[in-house]
C-alpha cells in the first residue's frame, strides 16, 4: 500500500539520508523506510537502540511489507518497543489523506504489528475506532467541500465516497443529515425542540429524526431559544412538547444517570474525537485537558481540546464540565462557570455514598 500523507507524498529519502538516520538513530524517521541487515537477517526502524550495523551489510527498504519479501524478520527490540505514539500517528496520517478504501492488514503489515494489535492501540489512543476516525475524516473533506460551493456529485467523489449511492447511504451517519441538506445550511431540515425550567435555569432539548443535536442551558427560556436558532439558522424549528426532556433534565438533576438516546451531533473530526473522551469520563471524576489530549494521541493539541469543548453542542450529555486546567482551576465552560461548579458539586455529591473514586485533576 502506498503511504498517504495529509494532502502531499512524503519526500523521497536518499540512501545517503536514511543511512545518516540509521547513525544518528532518528525517531523522526520511523515510518518512512525501515533497514535490513544481510549478516542477521533482520530489519529494523532507524530508530532502533542495537549495535550499529557496518554499512556495506545494510539495505534500506520503502517499507515493512517489503523487507519481509526480502526474506527479512522484524527485530523483536525495536518492534516491541516502537512508540505506540509514532505508531497511531502514522495511522492518523494514512487515514487523514486516504482518499480510497484503506486496507487494514497492509497498513498493519507496513507498521510491523498485527491488526487486532492496531486496532486495539489505536482506540485506547486516539477514542474511536480506525474506521470510525476515518469516516470522521471522510465527513470532514466533505463538509469542506460542500462549504466551498462544489457541487455534490464532486464534493463525493473528491472526498473518497465510491459512488453517489454510497454517499447517501452514509451521509446519515456521517453528516447527520443528507448532502443536499447540509450544503443549504440545514433549509430542509426539521429541529424539534422543548424547554423547561431546572435547576441551572432553562435548559432547551432539541433533535433531529436521527437524535439529540442540541441541549443548551441559560437565564431565560427566550436565552436558549436563540442559541438553537443561531445554531440552525436554515432549519425549520418546531417547538413540542416536554416528554424528550425527561432524560435530558434528569442527566442536570443526576449528572451520573445513564443516558440512552441516540445523538446527532456534528463537527470535525478531532472535535468528534475529543467528544468520544469526554462521554468515556465516570461520573464524580475529572480529567485535565492535557490529559485528554494525550488519550486521543495529540498531546501538543491542549488548547485545540479546550476548543473542542467549548464547541460540545450537548451540554451535560456530552460532559466537557468534568474537565479541569492542570493547576485543578475549573478553566472555562459555555453555559458559565457557576453552573460547571454546581455540576460537579452535584456528581461528587452523588458519588460519595457508593465508593466511587474522587475527583480527580
Amino acid at each position: 500500500m502506498r503511504e498517504h500523507r495529509a494532502g502531499t507524498e512524503p519526500t523521497e529519502m536518499s540512501d545517503s539520508e536514511r543511512w545518516r538516520a540509521v547513525v544518528e538513530r532518528d525517531a523522526s524517521a520511523d515510518g518512512r523506510f525501515v533497514y535490513g541487515v544481510a549478516t542477521t537477517g533482520i530489519f529494523c526502524h532507524p530508530s532502533c537502540g542495537s549495535r550499529q550495523p557496518l554499512r556495506n551489510n545494510v539495505r534500506f527498504f520503502e517499507n515493512v511489507q517489503a523487507a519481509r519479501e526480502a526474506g527479512f524478520r522484524p527485530c523483536r527490540k525495536c518492534f516491541a518497543g516502537h512508540s505506540i505514539d509514532t505508531t497511531i500517528a502514522e495511522v492518523c496520517r494514512v487515514l487523514a489523506g486516504a482518499e480510497e478504501r484503506v486496507v487494514w492488514s497492509e497498513v498493519a503489515a507496513r507498521l510491523g504489528v498485527s491488526e487486532s494489535y492496531l486496532h486495539r492501540r489505536f482506540r485506547e489512543r486516539v477514542g474511536m475506532t480506525p474506521g470510525a476516525y476515518a469516516r470522521a475524516q471522510r465527513a470532514e473533506r466533505f463538509r469542506s467541500r460542500l462549504a466551498s460551493g462544489e457541487t455534490v456529485a464532486g464534493a463525493l467523489y473528491d472526498a473518497g465516497y465510491g459512488s453517489s449511492g454510497r454517499a447517501y447511504e452514509r451521509a446519515g451517519v456521517d453528516l447527520g443529515m443528507t448532502p443536499l441538506q447540509y450544503r443549504k445550511g440545514g433549509r430542509d431540515l426539521q429541529i424539534r425542540f422543548a424547554t423547561a425550567p431546572c435547576s441551572l435555569g432553562w435548559v432547551l432539548a432539541a433533535r433531529t429524526d436521527r437524535g439529540i443535536c442540541a441541549v443548551e442551558l441559560g437565564e431565560t427560556e427566550e436565552n436558549v431559544r436563540q442559541r438553537l436558532q443561531e445554531r440552525f439558522p436554515h432549519a425549520e424549528i418546531v417547538e413540542e412538547g416536554t416528554a424528550m426532556l425527561d432524560d435530558v433534565v434528569q442527566q442536570i438533576e443526576h449528572p451520573g444517570t445513564s443516558f440512552h438516546l441516540p445523538l446527532d451531533v456534528r463537527g470535525t473530526a478531532f472535535q468528534q474525537r475529543v467528544w468520544e473522551a469526554l462521554r468515556a469520563i465516570p461520573a464524580g471524576t475529572t480529567v485535565t485537558y492535557t490529559r485528554i489530549a494525550e488519550q486521543i494521541g495529540s498531546p501538543d493539541a491542549v488548547r485545540a481540546v479546550a476548543s473542542a469543548c467549548a464547541a460540545n453542542p450537548v451540554a451535560v450529555i456530552v460532559p466537557c464540565h468534568r474537565v479541569l486546567r492542570r493547576n485543578g482551576e475549573l478553566g472555562g465552560y459555555r453555559w458559565g462557570l457557576e453552573r460547571k461548579e454546581k455540576l460537579l458539586q452535584r456528581e461528587r455529591e452523588e458519588a460519595a455514598p457508593s465508593g466511587c473514586a474522587p475527583v480527580r485533576s
